[in-house]
């Protein structure tokens, strides 16, 4: 498995992707907030959407579209979240005629997705506009323009492609994301979307999906609040012409390994750009009786505002650690737990069998003042381990989202 220099969402065989300035959003701005992806051929799809019961009516349009397990594009806009409007449903099924008719495809091969302010009604006058230019331009080098296009107050784009070789053929995966904050997921404002050239059933996508979230993207968390528009989908269009995976064999072990690291890629990502973060916290937890513990645990490290607060601090607050697993719901022994903190500029163990140790903390201020930290936990009770995404919480995070309509 490679992952591909300048890879995206188009990297994969028969994708194409366009993204425009509709003017969606309702300022001056020039950047791009509408965008297309398109398969050559129909597609096997899987996808996974919030828990959120408070949903954007793309994904209700969406969930309906895609429940025959096929897809050939996606249309999806950024500056209005489509969420909470009376006429919510309608405009989202506008958005897919639209992208059908530029695509000559059938409206109900559209996948749509919005992401921006809640509660706002969403023009159409942009999309009448712009999805039949997007038709006109989209291209094998649009996947870059599709991740510009679906930011918000995302600061970089996030895109990333691999290749791996299946049955004697080379697949490639690619992927795009946006996410910066609201961003707590629990798939079941971050949108994802994967293009594969694959071929592979549906029914086994979305086994491989499923697998490639729970240790990816549901282990993503910024600030604790589940977004309303949560949509993960993937679409598999067969034109790497491997062998058709049917079921969970060797291909499909392969090809999965492949989706996770796309996955895990395009997590970190989407922490390590949280709204006003400075850097990326990883927990990594070993030891643990069960993996839902192991999970458990690495998840309520990095959610802790207090953890959160001290990384931004550089400041080696072990304690504040120990406080979140001990607070977790897992099943732990306290006493048998060991800490450490790691960055490129070293590893320092802070804590051991539930006990401070002597520290340089001129060393752990080194080390955590790196912008990106794993914070390394031990439960030595079991052989199950896990890994979580989050970020440090800044004065910015506040600032953002104090006047975010405005």
């Amino acid at each position: 498995m490679n992952f591909i220099e300048n890879g995206s969402v188009t990297s994969p065989k028969g994708f194409k992707g366009a993204g425009i300035c509709g003017s969606v959003k309702p300022s001056n701005t020039t950047k791009r907030d509408i965008a297309l992806i398109a398969s050559d051929v129909i597609c096997n799809t899987a996808a996974v959407f919030t828990k959120n019961l408070v949903k954007s009516s793309a994904i209700t349009v969406t969930q309906q579209n895609i429940e025959n397990g096929k897809a050939q594009a996606v249309v999806v806009n950024s500056g209005n979240a489509n969420t909470c409007n009376a006429d919510g449903i309608e405009k989202a099924e506008r958005m897919c005629e639209l992208a059908a008719e530029a695509l000559n495809i059938d409206k109900h091969d559209v996948i749509v997705a919005s992401t921006g302010v809640i509660g706002q009604p969403l023009p159409i006058e942009p999309f009448e506009k712009s999805v039949p230019e997007l038709g006109k331009i989209i291209s094998e080098d649009g996947g870059t323009d599709v991740a510009e296009a679906i930011m918000t107050t995302d600061t970089v784009k996030k895109e990333t492609a691999v290749s791996v070789e299946i049955g004697g053929k080379t697949v490639t995966i690619g992927a795009v994301a946006k996410g910066s904050g609201m961003i707590h997921i629990n798939m079941g404002t971050m949108l994802s979307f994967v293009t594969t050239d694959a071929a592979i059933s549906s029914e086994v996508l979305k086994s491989a999906l499923s697998e490639a979230v729970e240790q990816s993207y549901n282990m993503v968390s910024v600030d604790g609040d589940t977004s309303t528009n949560d949509t993960l989908a993937i679409l598999a269009n067969g034109l790497a012409e491997n062998e058709e995976i049917i079921t969970r064999n060797e291909d499909y072990r392969a090809f999965t390994d492949a989706l996770i690291a796309v996955c895990k890629s395009m997590a970190k990502k989407l922490a390590k750009d949280g709204e006003g973060a400075t850097k990326l916290i990883v927990c990594t937890v070993s030891g643990a009786k069960t993996v839902i513990d192991a999970k458990g645990v690495a998840k309520a490290v990095i959610c802790s505002s207090l953890v959160k607060a001290a990384m931004f601090g550089s400041d080696a607050n072990w304690g504040r650690v120990l406080c979140a697993i001990g607070y977790s719901g897992c099943d732990v022994d306290v006493n048998l737990v060991d800490v450490s903190f790691k960055s490129k500029a070293g590893e320092i163990p802070v804590c051991k069998n539930g006990a401070g140790i002597e520290f340089s903390e001129e060393l752990a201020k080194e080390i955590l003042t790196e912008n990106e930290i794993e914070i390394i936990v031990n439960l030595n009770d079991g052989d199950s381990n896990a890994e979580a995404y989050g970020c440090d919480l800044t004065y910015d995070y506040v600032k953002i989202n104090g006047d975010y309509r405005t």
